[in-house]
């Protein structure tokens, strides 16, 4: 574990927020940083929180977070995080890129949290033809597929490589917070703060989700199944290719998938293919036909069946919901005062 040296005598972090960002991630990247000066009795790091203006940022569970810098005014710093969160693209302006590439290219570490990863490929910083390794929440990995086809997105809960930092999110930012505390000062300091936070640290390869790769061998068969369907969105297929895949004839393939998931595998296939879709939509504005395209549906008409058939509402009417509901986190008190105003009309 190779030990970071400071440009400055005392470690600045600047965490950059956009909005819809992860709240819970922030919190334990700033709490990790605290007990460490709190602990040592010493001021051993620094961080502030910036926004794009400097306005106030709303995370993605409707709490407004108050920010010290602008993107133009804020500090130099060593280390530059990205809180990103369920709007991974919407919000990604000229002056974010450009300060995330100013940022590299004095040497800072970069990093990006949650969905953080699309704004550094972007920016050309990560999940390039050269660079193409990365770390991106678990649902937003098909969209992030589609969008940076030379990236490989990797299923870890982080990654630090040279200066570049990719985070999942959630509470796999604690574990890359106590891997940078270390990096800066020592094992034993990161070790404290993982105590004071009640936290057993992971290693950096530890696999984003609980629920894959455990178990009996039958269950190891099963998750390489839903591995395979996966990462073949687009051009679903069939059952004989499957089974060739795997290495299982097809009757047994089919035993498994209904003893195990209670579907045949195509049905089984059908749910993991919307669910890629609703992640999509949940996080892009791609158009429906794009989207259908990109889960292996070939007709739109075709994917808004199935998909209201899933969940009970059309492609259009799922991502509207979702957006108009987003909006109305913006501005409560503005939105307030229109509100009543209306009623006295």
């Amino acid at each position: 574990m190779s030990t970071l040296v400071s440009s400055a005598a005392i470690p600045q972090f600047n965490f950059l927020l956009q909005p819809e960002f992860p709240l819970n991630a922030l919190i334990l990247a700033s709490d990790a940083l605290r007990i460490a000066n709190q602990n040592s009795g010493a001021e051993l790091f620094r961080w502030c929180y910036v926004s794009e203006t400097g306005a106030p940022v709303r995370a993605s569970n409707q709490m407004w977070f108050a920010a010290d810098h602008a993107l133009d005014d804020m500090p130099r710093a060593d280390v530059y995080l990205l809180f990103e969160g369920n709007l991974p693209t919407q919000n990604i302006s000229r002056a974010l890129l450009g300060r995330l590439r100013e940022a590299g290219r004095y040497g800072a570490i970069v990093g990006g949290i949650d969905t953080g990863a699309f704004a550094l490929a972007r920016a050309g910083l990560s999940g390039t033809e050269t660079a193409p390794e990365t770390v991106v929440h678990w649902e937003a990995e098909a969209s992030f597929r589609e969008e940076f086809p030379a990236a490989k997105p990797e299923d870890r809960i982080y990654r630090i490589s040279g200066n570049r930092a990719h985070c999942a999110g959630g509470v796999a930012t604690l574990d890359m917070m106590l891997d940078l505390i270390t990096r800066f000062h020592n094992e034993a300091l990161a070790n404290e703060v993982a105590n004071a936070l009640i936290h057993t640290r992971r290693p950096s390869e530890t696999e984003q989700r609980g629920d894959t790769g455990v178990g009996s061998k039958q269950a190891r068969q099963a998750e390489r199944i839903v591995s395979l369907m996966e990462q073949n969105l687009d051009f679903p297929l069939g059952l004989q290719e499957i089974a060739e895949a795997v290495g299982m004839p097809e009757r047994s393939l089919v035993r498994m998938c209904r003893r195990i998931f209670g579907e045949s595998p195509m049905r089984l296939y059908l749910h993991i293919r919307l669910q890629a879709a609703r992640n999509i939509l949940f996080y892009e504005e791609y158009s429906i036909k794009d989207v259908a395209l990109s889960c292996g549906f070939s007709y739109p008409a075709v994917f808004s069946r199935a998909f209201k058939q899933q969940f009970g509402q059309t492609p259009r009417a799922f991502r509207a919901t979702l957006r108009d509901r987003q909006r109305q986190g913006m501005r409560p008190e503005i939105r307030r005062l229109i509100t009543s105003s209306e009623r006295t009309a």
